[in-house]
Parts: structure tokens; C-alpha cells; sequence
């Protein structure tokens, strides 16, 4: 049948199973949002106050369901305010269409009004980009970057759709395909299983270790195998530390997890990396936040490296033992090959740096400690919410002080480090957990980024919370200059005097303010009570509160600083 390109557009979208899409209408994007409208039963759109908070909330909203984000902008500042979001799903491998308009196809490289080149500027940060100048290849062009950005490692791909396609008409045949056959018949992409020989030695090398570690990262949860990793961990009685990006990929409950590694890891976790004889690297990247000095980094070990893409395997750390496939099929051949063993004198090792060096810090109850208002929350949710973050300190106090026993239940921007991502991503994954209780621990700086998504949250009655740690600075920042810089401020103090509690109550939000201790736990009850509107609560806390452990710039991992 024929049908306009603005039709095939929605389409191709319930095609692909798709029912939310976050956006900002403009000019060049006209027929696809009229066609929204008209299909507004099907795929709901979240309206945005700005584009990158679209693109944030896509995010928020593949993180924590696994499916693929979409977000839409129109053509020039539109599409390249998405390009931070599309950026900081492609640093952390987040499944994410972003659909952009153009000028008409007449009007190409004129200077036109609103035109700039989106796929020229995307294309170190998108899995892959199209232009699409004929309705023609509307529809496969979509079915192919729904299935790039979910197969294999997943990441943002960018569709810019000139103007006059969505008016043009052609055939279109709705077909249904899975990603993986899809690109097989289309893209000639695939990924081959790891051969039995280099099975057989992995499995002999893990048999073989006296001090076997292993290090989960995002790739786990992508790949939905925790619970295979947690199957191979128990069976070889293997120590886990997680990246920030692989919280909840082994339960933090279990007796086996030795913490966060790496800058703001573990003191346990880092010891085990540096005395272990072999390091097992399950979906992680080694990145200079989990290495540090690279030169030092596990020099007494084999390294086994698992993931999905070739590229990442070798391109930091010197790998021994490369496994490059799916990892549930890499896994569960481990799981099933290792032999069955009991507590070593290595786990007793371990056990005893847990003992001796645990996460710590002084709370007298008179003042609002970021520690203890994350341990309130985790206290007051059991650990059922999903918590997302800002960048900073607030990231890491939520990465270190709540407790993720599950995957998807900590989003946060790792890789590029994006302050202003929480509030956005929140409502993503508000939108798309709507029973879930979603609590954005952040910042007062990074929140300031972004808080006109306070709008969109209200408009849309998401019953999300807001924890800002408040120090009236920008304290990560601060901390570096005070630890490092012989506390030279430059540019750090934002005391302002902004009424957090006022600002929410403008946007139409609940506004409270906490500045002693005794006033936390009521807070929070208030804030988890409220179903129909967000909330704000502006924890006041000390500027010269800082997270701890942490590693020194040039410093070995196990060098931890882990007090004043």
C-alpha cells in the first residue's frame, strides 16, 4: 500500500515495538509530529523543555528497561542539542534512535535556514548515521538503526529525515524481523562464538588460580547475564568488584562482592586487583577511572578479558586470555566447565581487608550527612527504588552507600560524565517504570543544569524525587583543589542563595528543605508519599564534604587516601 513518509515514520516505529518517544517539535519535523498526533493511542510523546533532555530521558528509559530509547528533534539547534545525550549513550553503550528533521532535499549544503550537518557532527558518536533524502529508503533505513543500536554492543544511532520525505509517498510492506536477522540479510553483521580451544584454556586457567578475581562492568547488565556471572562466581568462589557502570550486576548482599574498584573503589577491591593472579574483566572497558596508572595496574595477574567488541579487548590493559562473543554464551560455558571449589586461604585474605577496611565515616547526628541521607533512602525504599544520578560527589556517595542487589537500578553517566543528565534520565525512567518509585540523587551544580525538566515532570504528574546533596559548591571539583591544588577555589563556590524550595513549588513541584540531621528520615517519608506530582528536597550539607576512598592523580590503585 502507499503511504506518506510521515506514516511510514510511526509505522516502522510500532514495528519495532516501540510506545514511547521523548521530543521537541520544530519546522523540519512537522509531518512526523502530525502523524504522532494522529497515532497518539499507540506511541506516547513526552514533551521536553529542552532537546538534550529528550535525549536524556530516551537514555533513562533504555537503562532501565533494555529496550531502545527514541527521542526526535527538528532540524540546527534542535538536532545538535541532542548531541551531549547522543554522546553519553554512546560512552555507555545505551541502545538509542535519535530521529532529526533537515532542510528539503533541494536545499542541502544552501546554508539554508536552520540547516546544519548532524551526521558530519555525529559521527564519532553514534554507532552509526543516516541522512535520508528519499522516502524510498525511509523504511529499511529505520528497521537497519533499530537493529544496529541493539545488536552486539548496543549505542545511539542518528536518523536525519529531510522535510519534504515526510510528505512524499511510496510502497510500504510492514515486515517483522528480529535485529539479529535483520542485519545478518541487510548488514552482513555477526559475531562469532568463541572456539573450544580457547574455551578449554580459560576454563584451565581459572581451575588453575590460587587468587582468581573478577571485575564486572556495564556489559554484564546489557547482556542480562548476572545471573550466569553470579552462577560462575559461587561455583569458583571467585571475589567480584564491579565497575560504577556494573552496579547491580552481582548483588552487593552477596558475601563474595568486595565493592566498587578502581578511583573511588573499595580499598578490598583494589587490593584484590593488585594481589590477584588472575583477573577475570567481564564487560568492562578498563577505563583510567577503574586503572589509574595503567603501568600498575594488576601487574601480578593474567588478565582474561570477556566482552562483545573486538575493539575494547587489548586497547587499555595487555590481555592474556581474550574471549571476544556474546557473553551469556561465554559464561555459561565457564560456569558449566569450571570445577566446583570451597573457601581458599585467598577468599580468607579478602575477607580480612573487608574486616579491616570497610566503607566508614563519622555522623555525630547533629548535622546532614550525604552518607547517611543515601543509607535513609536505601532504609526507607528497601532497596526497591532505582536510583539515578547527577555527576559529582553525589554519584558517588549513591554508588557507595545504597545497596544494588539488581541490574538497571543505578543509572548514571559514566563514561562521559555528563552533569545535568539525572532530572532528564529520571523521567525517562519515571515514564517508563511508572510503579517504581525513581529517586535522582544529585548535585546542586548538576542539577542546576537542567532543572527546567521540572516542567515535564510536573506536566506529566511523574511522582519522581529529587535528593540534592546541597554544599553550594561544586564539590568534586572542590575536593580535587583542596586535596590537590593547595585549595586554591577557582570557580567553585555557587552560594548563591537559590530557594530550592521555592523554585520547586514554581514549577508546580513539592519543595522541602532539610538542614539538620534529625529532620532526614521525615523528609524522605514526605517525598516517597507524594504519587502525583515530583518532588524537590534540598539537603543542606558541609562544602567541604568529600568522597572517600580515593586515588591520587599518577598514583597505584591500592594508594587510597581514605581520610583528611
Amino acid at each position: 500500500m502507499k503511504l506518506k513518509g510521515s506514516q511510514i515514520f510511526v509505522e516502522c516505529l510500532k514495528e519495532q515495538g516501540v510506545d514511547t518517544i521523548f521530543g521537541f517539535p520544530g519546522g523540519k519535523v512537522l509531518f512526523l509530529y502530525d502523524e504522532l498526533v494522529k497515532n497518539a493511542d499507540s506511541i506516547k510523546h513526552i514533551l521536553t523543555s529542552h532537546e538534550q533532555g529528550a535525549a536524556h530521558a530516551a537514555d533513562g528509559y533504555a537503562r532501565s528497561t533494555g529496550k531502545t530509547g527514541v527521542c526526535i528533534a527538528t532540524s540546527g539547534p534542535g538536532a545538535t542539542n541532542l548531541v551531549t545525550g547522543i554522546a553519553t549513550a554512546y560512552m555507555d553503550s545505551v541502545p538509542l534512535v535519535a530521529f532529526t528533521g533537515q532542510v528539503g532535499t533541494k536545499d542541502l549544503g544552501k546554508d539554508s535556514f536552520q540547516e546544519v550537518d548532524i551526521t558530519g557532527i555525529t559521527i564519532p558518536i553514534t554507532k552509526h548515521n543516516y541522512i535520508v533524502k528519499h522516502v524510498e529508503k525511509l523504511a529499511d533505513t529505520i528497521r537497519e538503526a533499530f537493529a544496529i543500536a541493539k545488536e552486539g554492543r548496543p549505542g545511539p544511532v542518528l536518523i536525519d529525515i529531510c522535510v519534504n520525505v515526510g510528505n512524499e509517498e511510496c510502497e510500504y510492506e510492514k515486515i517483522e524481523i528480529n535485529a539479529g536477522d535483520y542485519l545478518k540479510k541487510h548488514a552482513g553483521i555477526r559475531h562469532e562464538n568463541v572456539s573450544e580451544e580457547d574455551m578449554e584454556e580459560a576454563i584451565r586457567v581459572i581451575n588453575e588460580s590460587k587468587r582468581p578475581f573478577m571485575m564486572a562492568g556495564g556489559g554484564v547488565i546489557i547482556s542480562g547475564t548476572n545471573l550466569l556471572l553470579a552462577k560462575l562466581a559461587r561455583k569458583g568462589r571467585i571475589p567480584v568488584a564491579t565497575t560504577l557502570m556494573g552496579l547491580g550486576g552481582f548483588p552487593s548482599s552477596d558475601n563474595l562482592y568486595t565493592g566498587l574498584i578502581g578511583m573511588h573503589g573499595s580499598k578490598t577491591s583494589n587490593l584484590a586487583a593488585t594481589n590477584c593472579d588472575l583477573l577475570i574483566a567481564v564487560g568492562a572497558r578498563f577505563s583510567d577511572r577503574v586503572t589509574s596508572n595503567v603501568r600498575n595496574f594488576a601487574t601480578k595477574a593474567k588478565i582474561m578479558h570477556i566482552d562483545i567488541d573486538p575493539a575494547e579487548i587489548g586497547k587499555n590493559v595487555a590481555v592474556d586470555y581474550p574471549l571476544c562473543g556474546y557473553m551469556d554464551d561465554i559464561l555459561e560455558r565457564l560456569a558449566e566447565g569450571i570445577s566446583e571449589k570451597k573457601d581458599t586461604e585467598w577468599i580468607d585474605k579478602v575477607n580480612a581487608w573487608k574486616a579491616k577496611f570497610p566503607l566508614a565515616y563519622i555522623d555525630d547526628g547533629t548535622i546532614v550527612r550525604p552518607q547517611s541521607v543515601v543509607r535513609e533512602i536505601y532504609r526507607q525504599t528497601g532497596g526497591e527504588a532505582i536510583i539515578v544520578t547527577e555527576v559529582g560527589q553525589n554519584q558517588l556517595w549513591a554508588a557507595q552507600w545504597y545497596k544494588y542487589t539488581k541490574p538497571r537500578t543505578y543509572i548514571s553517566s559514566g563514561g562521559l560524565g555528563t552533569m545535568g543528565y539525572g532530572l532528564g534520565s529520571a523521567i525517562g525512567v519515571q515514564v517508563a517504570n511508572p510503579g517504581k518509585k525513581v529517586i535522582n540523587v544529585a548535585g546542586d551544580g548538576s542539577f542546576r543544569m537542567n532543572l527546567n525538566e521540572l516542567a515535564t515532570a510536573v506536566r506529566y504528574k511523574l511522582p519522581l524525587i529529587v535528593a540534592i546533596l546541597n554544599n553550594s559548591v561544586l564539590g568534586m571539583v572542590r575536593q580535587w583543589q583542596t586535596l590537590f591544588l593547595d585549595k586554591r577555589y577557582a570557580e567553585t563556590t555557587i552560594d548563591d542563595s537559590l530557594n530550592y524550595v521555592a523554585l520547586a513549588e514554581a514549577f508546580g513541584a513539592l519543595g522541602i528543605r532539610v538542614d539538620e540531621a534529625k529532620d532526614v528520615g521525615r523528609a524522605i517519608e514526605l517525598a516517597l508519599s507524594q504519587t502525583d506530582r515530583p518532588v524537590v528536597i534540598d539537603f543542606r550539607i558541609d562544602k567541604d564534604e568529600k568522597v572517600y576512598p580515593i586515588v591520587p592523580p599518577g598514583a597505584s590503585i591500592e594508594d587510597l587516601i581514605t581520610e583528611d
